[in-house]
């Protein structure tokens, strides 16, 4: 039997440099032996040999940051414009401006992955962009999914407007770790195992509220070594103030670290793990970071409280620093608890937010757009 032909358009990067493109790449390998797939992507040499039975279209990455990424988004959006697949599937609200431009007749998917822009770093002629985009996305004939249940909901509850799928993010838990590549990257920071606090993101910018978590270990005076690891090229001013005002602390910039074994073995070395991010779709680190079984304390926004409860992890709340302390102060005071909570959160992701049944979702919606 012939196998439908899936494409997936508003991926950068393949492989996965996390976010977006990880949960593309997660629903990819779940779902290849079922369908056809194709996805498009910027250039990279290990993009054709990846992933088996995947056809990867490459195009030339455009400098300019958001404008470049605003032509990649163009060029393959005309690409598709003059190729047949039974369904397009769309990631992140940014793509979705131009599915005006695809055949009326062709079966989409559309899949918001956030509201971007509530992030600090766009322009404000961006965010307009981005305002704009979502209201395509929600105006158009495409079958609607969302990433974040709270999103969705205030999208359901939006006046004209369509019913939007909650279809929540994954994980694939594997015992796949690099003891060694860790361990070098330890001894050249000079780190000790289960001694440093980590951080991680895709990007270093202020709505990831870095600046929350050094102001609270500043406050407890913290002497340990603190890892904050992510590209620290998007908000280079805001990166700047960090190193400047808080010098002092004993902090290291060790950059992007997108091989994600590394990435999941250095958090699994760590002694905890800081989330104080101040907006999120739903953060597939924050569920790579519970895999490793670390004790994690997080911001209490919605999206994360979505998906854990006290059971898991520990809250502080949203942007207070001081707050933040305190927490830190309760689990270094309460280590049998910490550990046990994050025992809780291994088995709750591990039985709630796997991927292979997540993907089932994303096969059913598959199934009844083409056939629709």
């Amino acid at each position: 039997m012939k196998k439908p032909k899936i494409v997936f358009y508003g991926i950068k990067y393949f492989p996965s440099r996390g976010g977006t493109s990880r949960v593309a790449e997660n629903i990819i390998s779940q779902l290849k032996d079922r369908y056809d797939i194709t996805i498009l992507c910027y250039k990279n040499k290990q993009a054709n040999t990846h992933m088996d039975g995947v056809k990867v279209v490459e195009f030339s990455q455009w400098p300019g940051g958001s404008i470049g990424a605003l032509l990649y988004f163009l060029k393959s959006a005309l690409y598709l414009k003059f190729k047949k697949f039974d369904l397009i599937h769309v990631h992140k609200i940014d793509a979705a401006f131009f599915l005006p431009l695809f055949r009326s007749k062709t079966k989409i998917i559309a899949t918001s992955h956030e509201s971007a822009y509530l992030r600090d770093k766009w322009s404000s002629v961006e965010k307009w962009y981005l305002r704009r985009a979502e209201k395509i996305f929600l105006n158009s004939d495409a079958t609607l999914t969302c990433i974040s249940n709270p999103l969705t909901k205030i999208y359901n509850n939006g006046s004209e407007v369509k019913n939007v799928t909650y279809i929540p993010n994954g994980i694939t838990i594997k015992d796949d770790y690099k003891e060694k590549e860790a361990n070098e990257l330890l001894k050249k920071y000079q780190l000790q195992e289960g001694e440093y606090y980590f951080f991680a993101a895709r990007r270093i910018m202020k709505t990831k509220g870095c600046h929350t978590m050094l102001e609270a270990l500043d406050k407890l005076q913290f002497k340990g070594k603190i890892v904050i690891a992510g590209d620290l090229s998007h908000a280079k001013e805001y990166v700047a103030d960090l190193k400047d005002k808080y010098k002092h602390l004993n902090v290291i910039y060790p950059g992007y670290i997108g091989d994600l074994p590394l990435l999941l073995t250095l958090i699994k070395k760590a002694r905890l793990f800081i989330f104080p991010s101040e907006t999120e779709g739903m953060s597939i680190m924050l569920l790579e970071a519970a895999s490793t079984q670390t004790p994690i304390v997080a911001s209490d926004i919605k999206e994360n409280k979505e998906v854990f409860n006290d059971e898991h992890l520990t809250f502080f709340e949203d942007q207070n620093s001081e707050d933040l302390a305190q927490q830190i102060k309760l689990i270094e005071a309460n280590s049998d608890m910490t550990a046990q909570k994050a025992k809780s959160a291994f088995t709750h992701i591990k039985t709630k937010y796997d991927w292979a049944n997540i993907a089932n979702s994303y096969d059913q919606t598959y199934q009844q757009t083409i056939k629709h």
